[in-house]
């Protein structure tokens, strides 16, 4: 099975969509796995997709008004439906789930609805959440009011599924994002393994660095590598210029809190046998618009050969300016 993931950006949704359709014309043979739009705006003219597909309002800093991730595969059967892409390849089974939402009167009781579905989606196939979710994305409408409530709604459904401390967490990303349906305070895209792979999981610390999650309160992971296909894939979770004290560092400064976001991103990277030539792809995520003249050039001069996007998006603590997440691949080493 190869891999490869690509960002796309345009100035309407219409032109992305023309965009997309002449890039896989030029792709024969390669099938999306995920698509996640990123938009200025609430955009009612968005199409319904089969497969995982995920609409959010975190606009794109670069100009353009919307923009698409799209991760892509060859060489693996891959199955649709609504919200569902299932990837099979070398006794492998991997479920993306995108664009998961529910009802409730705030970010707690849907959070807990979202995952309890998940939870049954999970279970109804042989799997759990515990041995077979690799990562999640959780999008919070308005994040410095609701993130508390997520927080806590999720932590409580891990602990019912003996994710603890002791245990481990999920690889994550929380981060602000506005749902497209009225009312909706969380969205949640996930991505699951049943097969070998599921058995392969390694957590990433980087100790001398970051601190564990749960010191500060939240539970997920720094980073986890996953072996399939040949290869090592190390996912890094949202991560921010902190220290490992759990202290958020450089105050006020998002060019310092970016240096040492990258290395905290790299020293993750590094404990999983990778660096920043293998990575696929980069989301980038910013609390103020005006940071981006900034960070941009920084992006642009580190990561030239990289796919990556950046978005305005706040991180879950006011103080932080800054955050990233990325994915790696590397060649399995043997002896």
């Amino acid at each position: 099975m190869n891999e490869l993931s690509v960002i796309l950006k345009a100035v309407s949704l219409a032109d992305l969509y023309d965009a997309e359709a002449a890039f896989f014309s030029s792709k024969p043979g390669w099938k999306y796995v995920l698509k996640r739009y990123f938009l200025s705006e609430v955009h009612p003219e968005a199409r319904q997709q089969q497969g995982a597909v995920s609409y959010i309002v975190q606009p794109p800093l670069d100009g353009s008004g919307v923009a698409v991730w799209i991760y892509l595969v060859s060489g693996a059967e891959v199955e649709y439906s609504d919200c569902l892409t299932v990837v099979k390849s070398e006794g492998n089974e991997f479920y993306w789930k995108a664009g998961l939402v529910a009802s409730g009167a705030d970010s707690a009781s849907q959070t807990s609805s979202i995952l309890e579905d998940y939870e049954l989606f999970l279970s109804e196939r042989g799997m759990n959440i515990a041995d077979n979710c690799l990562r999640t994305w959780f999008f919070v409408d308005d994040i410095d009011n609701n993130y508390a409530g997520m927080v806590r709604a999720r932590r409580e459904n891990f602990e019912k599924c003996g994710l603890l401390p002791q245990t481990h967490y999920l690889a994550s990303t929380g981060i602000c994002g506005t749902p497209l349906k009225e009312g909706c305070f969380v969205q949640m895209d996930a991505v699951a393994v049943k097969g070998p792979a599921a058995l392969t999981q390694k957590y990433l610390y980087a100790p001398e660095y970051l601190n564990p999650t749960y010191e500060y309160g939240v539970t997920f992971e720094r980073g986890v590598n996953v072996e399939y296909n040949g290869e090592v894939h190390t996912i890094i979770s949202g991560t921010a210029s902190i220290d490992n004290k759990g202290n958020v560092l450089y105050l006020s400064d998002v060019v310092s809190q970016t240096r040492r976001m990258w290395l905290n991103v790299e020293k993750l990277l590094e404990e999983g046998g990778s660096s920043f030539s293998d990575l696929g792809h980069i989301l980038v995520y910013l609390r103020n618009r005006e940071d981006y003249a900034l960070v941009a050039p920084m992006f642009a001069e580190k990561f030239a050969d990289v796919p990556y996007v950046i978005l305005l998006a706040p991180v879950c603590r006011p103080d932080w300016l800054i955050e990233m997440e990325c994915v790696s691949r590397t060649g399995l080493k043997i002896g």
